[in-house]
């Protein structure tokens, strides 16, 4: 290394790289060049010093000798003030340049090459060593879009700022509830856009569960429940960071479901009775929006700070007009595969309640005295506000009092989701420091882009 001499580490870098410079470091160490007497102290002081790092003859005194002879002719270096390494790298070839008998690179002319001298050959006069090797021509090519017509024009420089290319995507893990029973639940990972959108994410879900984009329902779940659908012009940045990306796929529609399902009760508890789904009554055509309404649903237990989520996050079509019992007993036909216990005829009434769920303000809950509680108003705003892009619909949570829960689900926790490989590979992709060669660096810099 360089014996620093008070702040001179700017000028140590300088002069390591340029004694790593193979052609100029021989041509200095051997020295192979010419230079005009005294006006070169510069280039000599420098070729002494390298020729002393390559034979290991290197003392402290040959670094403080050049920076001396620096300080001499540039008055912005005296003193132990700090530099920027790149100013001094500039001046100290500038100062070469001069001291081999050649013009400043920076007096030589900016104008067109001579006709007949092909691009990268053109020699200007007072051509010098440090020239030839340390500066370079950039051509700008600029294109009519209408006529085509190309103009040319070449600039010499000496440094170039290049970009650093930076990754454009990040890792994101999105779990999709799909409608197949072998991947009911599976989580994937997907390498999504940092400057996209949900629309972009609502694509490449839909290649990965082989659906169509249209029937993609995205929604943020936590541990508490649903928190927020996401909408197709937002910005994807922010998407899975308040909670999990869920994606849903509607289930295929229905006329009737066969809901002959009962459910023993204890401690006064009530359950369901048997009964059939079926189509709306005149009353409710003539009174209540008419027609199928796609729910999302999620089932808690607890309150407060001990609310958990636990099952699966449910999607069911149902009918506007059917009432608070046939909803109950629908919700826990999805529920079937889960529930525990022996099943029997039992009593009617509320074995949970109902909440709108997605941050809407105050919280509205469906009344189990409401002959068409999906007919509320609330139901009609929840619509509205379900976000462009995928199936309109409505999040509901199911909300359990802990002793319920308890006997008629046990210890259910939270859904239990096979992870894909594609998982663990962006996850170890997205981890790895990014790195990227010179050559991507330049080919970033004269990337062709529209004036």
């Amino acid at each position: 290394g360089l014996r620093n001499h008070g702040n001179t580490c700017f000028m140590n870098a300088v002069v390591q790289c340029l004694s790593n410079t193979a052609p100029l470091a021989e041509r200095l160490a051997l020295g192979r060049y010419r230079a005009r007497g005294a006006r070169a102290e510069v280039t000599h002081r420098l070729a002494a010093l390298v020729r002393a790092l390559w034979t290991h003859d290197y003392t402290p005194q040959l670094s403080a000798e050049f920076k001396n002879i620096v300080s001499k002719h540039s008055s912005q270096f005296r003193g132990n003030a700090q530099h920027d390494a790149l100013e001094f790298l500039l001046w100290l070839l500038d100062r070469m340049h001069e001291d081999l008998g050649a013009a400043s690179p920076a007096q030589q002319s900016r104008g067109p090459p001579q006709v007949g001298c092909p691009a990268g050959t053109q020699h200007p006069r007072g051509q010098s060593f440090v020239q030839s090797h340390f500066q370079a021509q950039y051509r700008s090519s600029l294109t009519c879009p209408h006529c085509l017509k190309q103009s040319n024009t070449f600039d010499p420089f000496l440094c170039i700022s290049l970009p650093i290319p930076l990754r454009q995507t990040r890792a994101l893990n999105v779990t999709l509830v799909l409608q197949c029973e072998r991947w009911r639940f599976v989580r994937v990972g997907l390498a999504v856009p940092l400057l996209g959108t949900v629309a972009d994410l609502r694509e490449m879900v839909a290649r990965e569960g082989r659906i169509p984009p249209e029937q993609v329902i995205l929604a943020e779940l936590s541990s508490r429940g649903f928190l927020r659908s996401l909408s197709d012009p937002e910005a994807l940045a922010a998407a899975g960071e308040a909670g999990p990306v869920y994606a849903f796929q509607p289930p295929p529609a229905r006329r009737a479901v066969d809901l002959s399902l009962g459910l023993v009760g204890a401690g006064g508890f009530l359950a369901v009775i048997g009964g059939r789904h079926t189509a709306c009554s005149s009353d409710c055509l003539h009174r209540a929006p008419s027609g199928r309404i796609l729910l999302l649903l999620c089932n808690t237990a607890g309150t407060g700070l001990q609310l958990a989520r636990f099952g699966p996050p449910l999607v069911l079509w149902e009918e506007r007009c059917i009432s608070w019992e046939q909803l109950q007993q629908s919700i826990l036909a999805q529920l079937r595969g889960v529930l525990q216990g022996e099943v029997r005829p039992q009593g009617t009434g509320a074995l949970f309640r109902i909440r709108l769920a997605g941050g809407m303000a105050p919280c509205t809950y469906l009344s189990p005295q409401d002959p068409r509680p999906l007919c509320h108003p609330a139901i009609d705003r929840a619509l509205q506000l379900s976000g462009a892009g995928g199936p309109p619909h409505v999040k509901l949570t199911v909300e359990w009092d802990m002793s319920t829960k308890e006997w008629l689900f046990g210890s259910l926790q939270e859904e239990v989701v096979q992870d894909a490989e594609s998982v663990r590979r962006q996850q170890q992709v997205h981890e790895q420091q990014h790195s990227c060669t010179l050559d991507e660096c330049f080919q970033l810099y004269t990337k062709e882009e529209q004036v």
